[in-house]
């Protein structure tokens, strides 16, 4: 299998971010900036503000596609922690490849940032705002099979049937 980054449906579209034809067909998928980048960058579909102490959930348009045995991570990107002290709320997000079109939201990834600095964080439509890199992962080798499939976004096991 490859590894893709796409949109989400227009239908998605509307209901996570707003009924909007153009904003859908201006916004991109994440790149890579250089040769030697680990990370796609993402990259914000509108511009946003996240005031001093507040938190915001930012839609990234995108859903994934990579082998079972990979791992996408997502985290901010560098400088935004060393100039501006903005963090991911849970620090490293981690999109297993089942989340990708998951009933409940077709795999659409979120980033929830939290600004813990004293000056409102700005990012205009078009920068990037958090990376992710693809990464191998292994399992022990006595694990019993795992039948359990993704029913939803939430990844709760109690709703997995675990």
């Amino acid at each position: 299998m490859e590894r893709s980054f796409e949109k989400i449906s227009f239908e998605q579209f509307k209901k996570d971010i707003k009924d909007d034809k153009d904003l859908y067909g201006k916004y991109e998928l994440p790149i890579r900036k250089t040769k030697a980048s680990a990370g796609y960058d993402f990259l914000a579909i509108e511009d946003f503000e996240i005031e001093p102490g507040q938190i915001k959930k930012i839609p990234t348009g995108i859903k994934a596609k990579y082998p079972e045995d990979e791992v996408l991570m997502l985290f901010v990107r560098s400088s935004m922690g060393f100039k501006w002290n903005v963090r991911m709320c849970n620090q490293v997000g981690i999109i297993d490849a089942d989340y990708y079109n998951n009933p409940d939201n077709e795999g659409h990834m979120w980033i929830a940032l939290q600004n813990e600095g004293d000056k409102t964080f700005k990012v205009k439509a078009g920068e990037g705002f958090g990376q992710g890199i693809f990464v191998k992962y292994n399992c022990v080798s006595n694990e019993e099979k795992v039948e359990n499939e993704r029913t939803g976004w939430s990844g709760k096991p109690e709703k997995e049937g675990r």
